[in-house]
């Protein structure tokens, strides 16, 4: 009796310490959001760039059929584009992520208005994508 209890035991923590595998395993951020949390130096080419490519530049590039662009004069197809702002004024300011249009508009913050628009259900892009932008604004919005 004693054996099939301790034998039972065993099996009970077994699969329990399994389980636990699998739910740590959810608690875990992506690799992505772990290397913004970490110190370094964020890259407009490296790390900015592509995410504008892959988000924005479909509606804010010098096109007739461009919606962000003929709205506000947003390029967003270059660092230069993107620092020179749009036709209400500069959208960047290195240094200041929390007074910045550019990210401002990645959370919802600035009048209502959240971009990208019509990304996805929640309207935005992924967290580990807004917290790049903004510490590369925080940084100083280099070019490198």
């Amino acid at each position: 009796m004693k054996i099939v209890t301790l034998l039972g035991g065993s099996v009970l923590l077994a699969i329990s310490f399994g389980s636990l595998a699998a739910t740590d395993k959810a608690l875990v951020p992506a690799q992505d959001a772990l290397n913004i949390l970490q110190p370094g130096e964020v890259s407009f080419k490296r790390d900015v760039q592509p995410i504008l490519i892959d988000y924005c530049v479909s509606c804010h590039h010098p096109s007739p059929s461009s919606k962000g662009y003929a709205k506000s004069g947003l390029d967003l197809t270059s660092y230069e584009s993107l620092m020179k702002g749009t036709k209400f004024g500069k959208v960047v300011i290195p240094g200041d992520s929390e007074a910045s249009t550019f990210t401002k508009l990645l959370t919802g913050t600035n009048r209502g208005l959240k971009m990208p628009m019509g990304l996805n259900a929640g309207g935005t892009l992924d967290r580990q994508y807004i917290l790049t932008l903004r510490k590369w604004v925080k940084q100083g919005a280099k070019n490198n």
